[in-house]
C-alpha cells in the first residue's frame, strides 16, 4: 500500500461510519487488502487498477459510499478512525517515531 496520510484514514473511517456497525471491521480490512493489491498492480505494470486505483487506502475507500465528515467530537467517528489506525499498525511491540 502507498504511504497513508491523514486523508486515507478520514475516508476509511467515513466509509465505516456510513456502514453498519457488525460489518465495519471486514469493510475495513477489505479496503486494505484493496489498496495492498493495488499498489502492487500498479508497481508491476505501471498503470492504475480498474477497480481499485493507485493503491492508496483513499482510492480503495472512495469506491464505497462515505459519509460527511463529522468532527471528532462525534463519538462514532473516533471508533471507526481508531480502528483504522488499530488495522494500520495492530498494537504489538512498541515501534519509536523516528526524529526527522
Amino acid at each position: 500500500m502507498r504511504t497513508v496520510r491523514y486523508s486515507d484514514v478520514s475516508a476509511a473511517a467515513r466509509v465505516m461510519l456510513a456502514t453498519p456497525p457488525a460489518f465495519r471491521a471486514l469493510v475495513c480490512h477489505r479496503m486494505i487488502r484493496e489498496a495492498e493489491f493495488a499498489d502492487r498492480y500498479v508497481r508491476r505494470l505501471g498503470r492504475l487498477h480498474p477497480a481499485w486505483g493507485n493503491g492508496t487506502l483513499l482510492a480503495a475507500a472512495r469506491r464505497r459510499r462515505l459519509a460527511q465528515e463529522p468532527s471528532f467530537s462525534d463519538c462514532e467517528y473516533c471508533v471507526c478512525f481508531q480502528h483504522v489506525l488499530n488495522a494500520l499498525h495492530p498494537i504489538g511491540p512498541r515501534i519509536e517515531c523516528k526524529a526527522r
